[in-house]
């Protein structure tokens, strides 16, 4: 398995770090897990291209996971590629319609591309024959416990403490050829995931906060800090932990040095914290 950063940052605006955003290509699969804003100009960066992504997984709907997800399709759709499989938690096919569907934000668009005599020319020239459809994603709403198995792989789930009841949140497991990957999505830490997460080859976590920084009593049980974190990982077995998420006023060089300094004083394995288009290999 390889693992491309494709986005570690948060909603914040900020040139260093997309939105949320990971690549993991497995076999024969590349597989995109969440799609947050910037992320799809990052794909590009990789040297990856938009219909290269066989699998799309949402953790969850804050738009920081999922404002690219129509620029992705629209993307990929316009050089011809298959359809999209697309697996998320509720509403994402209510979402995909609204981008989509006959009514949907796009419609004007797609007509003008599928029904505008010189936009059909221009597809004919590029290959593509007519009638030409409109992007048609197989989108599969998915709940806490769905798993999904291919040749090469096997991706398992569970849910975690985020955002309910107002959004359904889920973290994933990826096994392949003996290796384990594990993305937390937005989670606060909790039993499921510290079971998903069990002797994981690579734990990748998001954290919103850093040790002592004040957090509102209902946040701080869904916001672990990098010490937090890390004491889990170790608990769990876990080889390689990887941090983020970071948000822009985390990324002073003294806040990273206290940060993985705190998780150097309880965590054994590898461990870092991510920068957009970095890649690794389990």
């Amino acid at each position: 398995m390889k693992l491309t950063i494709l986005g570690s940052g948060s909603p914040e605006a900020y040139v260093r770090r997309a939105s949320s955003g990971y690549l993991l290509e497995v076999g024969n699969d590349v597989i995109l897990f969440d799609c947050g804003g910037g992320v799809f100009d990052n794909l590009l960066r990789s040297g990856c291209s938009p219909s290269d992504i066989t699998h799309l997984f949402f953790t969850h709907l804050h738009t920081d996971h999922m404002m690219d997800y129509a620029r992705l399709v629209h993307a990929a759709w316009d050089e011809g590629a298959a359809p999209l499989k697309v697996f998320g938690p509720p509403p994402i096919a209510q979402v995909t319609e609204g981008y989509f569907g006959p009514g949907g934000v796009l419609s004007h668009d797609l007509r003008a591309r599928t029904e505008f005599v010189p936009s059909q020319e221009v597809w004919k020239a590029r290959g593509g024959s007519l009638p030409r459809p409109w992007p048609t994603p197989q989108v599969q709403e998915i709940e806490p416990g769905f798993s999904y198995e291919r040749k090469d792989w096997l991706l398992t789930s569970c849910e975690v403490p985020h955002a309910q009841p107002f959004l359904s949140c889920l973290a994933f497991s990826v096994q392949s050829e003996g290796k384990k990957f594990v993305y937390s999505g937005d989670a606060g830490l909790c039993d499921d995931l510290s079971a998903l997460a069990k002797n994981a080859d690579l734990l990748l976590h998001w954290c919103y906060r850093l040790d002592g920084e004040p957090a509102h009593p209902m946040m701080a049980n869904l916001t672990p800090s990098p010490f937090e974190i890390a004491s889990n990982a170790h608990s769990n077995g876990v080889k390689q932990l990887l941090l983020t998420h970071f948000r822009v006023h985390m990324d002073s060089e003294p806040s990273h040095t206290a940060a993985l300094n705190n998780i150097k004083s309880v965590f054994q394995g590898a461990f870092g914290i991510v920068e957009d288009l970095q890649e690794y290999t389990l």
